[in-house]
Order: C-alpha cells, then structure tokens, then sequence
C-alpha cells in the first residue's frame, strides 16, 4: 500500500475539546429561542385527519377561557402570516377541526391536564426531571402541570411574579398541614417552598434541593472556632453533624415551624 494514500487516523478528542464542543451546545440552545427565529422550533401535536383552525374558532365555544389569555405567560408565542393558525390553543391541544366539528369533545383534542406529554414537548427539560429518582407523582397521573401553572391566564407558575407567599398558597393546597400557623416560624418558609424543595424532581428525597445538613447549612453557616469545634448559631455542634439530618436527629424535627419550640424541635 502507497503511504502517499495512507491518512493517520485523528486522535480522539481530548477532554477539552469535548467541553468546548458541549459548551457550544449549549450556548447554540441559549441563543436559538422562540423569539430569536423566524421558523416553528416545536411542531405542534398531531391529531389523524385533523386540521388547524386558528384560536379564533376556539373563542367561540371557549371564551371563559381565551377572554383573559392575552394576560397569560403562554401568549408571548407568536407566528405571522399562515403559520400563526398553528400557535396559540393547538400549539397545545392540537388541531382542532374534528373537535369543532363534532361540536366538542374531550377524546378529539390533546388533552394536557391528563398527560404531561403536551407540556414535554416544549419544556424538554421536564421529561428529564420528572425522571429522577423523586418526583411528583405526575407521570402516573395523580397531579398534572395545569395543578401549580396556569396556562390561560396570567403568569404561568400560579401566584408567580414576586409574590413567594401567593406561590406557597399553590403548594398548601396539597400539603396543608405545613401552611401553619406557626408561633415559631422557619424563615425559610418565608422565602418559599422553593428554596429547599425542587417541584419538579432530585435525587434527594423529599425533593430536597440538597443532601442532609448541607441543605440546612447553606443558609445557617458554620463559625470553626480553636479547638476543633463548629459552631452553628453560636452553639457547638461538632458533635451532632455526625448523627444524620438537622430533622432527623432528634434536634430540629419541625423543620417548617412549631408551636412549642423556637429551636423547631417537636
């Protein structure tokens, strides 16, 4: 064989260049947004023999619901000239000429409440998430999106915006007995629920957004002192970081308040 013809194999990419080539990845998906291109980025769902009628037909029967959807987080996708029959109401549920048609109907349209998958399609991330080890239970049907975000009016995470309590309100609607009222309350709850818990999935249990104290201990600092000691709010708790969680060691079980105690034990 002619080595004039022989070509030496390019060596496998180094970890570098496998970093650059992810990160430019990601900043490719950072800059190419609904709002970046003049092209459909997500088709919408598909329904057999169905074709696409534009909201307006959906308002007729619907206008409980599309009289306030210019106010929604979902409005701000737009399309122009004839592809904006596609965007709007079966961007979601699909094409809706059977379901026009047939004069309404459940079974003809895609119904998101139901199934996650009309959410997937878009928020790709969430497929994912919800994956983790510990979720909410939305993939079997017990809680669907449209339970903490609304999609037809106003923002989409309910009570969103700046309002921490009204988002909290979304949470307790499920898990009443954290909403209180507490005597001695966490601060944390203040802050929101979000802070230690992640809504849509971890690999933590109890959805928490960290593994044992070091959750706790991002906002409740260590102060190492000679001696070897670690103070944490000016108590000495070398001793105690060894026995497991803040909650679980028999120190601070009412993590989201208590009515006896301002340690939140009890």
């Amino acid at each position: 064989m002619s080595l004039a013809n022989h070509r030496v194999p390019d060596p496998p990419p180094t970890r570098p260049r496998l970093w650059l080539a992810f990160a430019g990845l990601l900043l490719a998906g950072a800059l190419i947004s609904c709002g970046t291109v003049g092209r459909t980025l997500v088709a919408p769902p598909q329904i057999a023999g169905a074709k696409f009628v534009g909201s307006k037909n959906c308002a007729d029967c619907h206008e409980n619901i599309t009289k306030h959807f210019d106010t929604a987080t979902h409005s701000r996708l737009q399309a122009l000239g004839p592809n904006a029959t596609q965007v709007g109401c079966e961007s979601c549920h699909g094409p809706g000429s059977i379901h026009s048609e047939a004069g309404g109907g459940k079974d003809n349209i895609v119904n998101p409440t139901k199934s996650p998958e009309g959410c997937f399609q878009c928020h790709l991330e969430m497929r994912g998430r919800f994956s983790l080890p510990y979720t909410h239970p939305l993939q079997v049907g017990k809680v669907g999106c449209t339970d903490c975000h609304d999609p037809h009016k106003g923002p989409a995470i309910k009570g969103g915006g700046m309002g921490t309590a009204s988002e909290n309100q979304t949470c307790f609607k499920c898990h009443a007995s954290q909403r209180g009222p507490h005597i001695f309350e966490h601060e944390a709850v203040r802050e929101g629920c979000v802070t230690c818990h992640d809504p849509h999935g971890s690999v933590n249990p109890k959805l928490l957004t960290a593994r044992n104290a070091s959750l706790c201990l991002k906002c409740h600092f260590q102060q190492p002192v000679t001696g070897g000691q670690i103070r944490i709010g000016g108590i000495d708790h070398t001793s105690f970081l060894s026995r497991g969680t803040c909650w679980s060691a028999g120190c601070h079980e009412a993590v989201h308040g208590s009515k006896v105690s301002p340690t939140l034990r009890f």
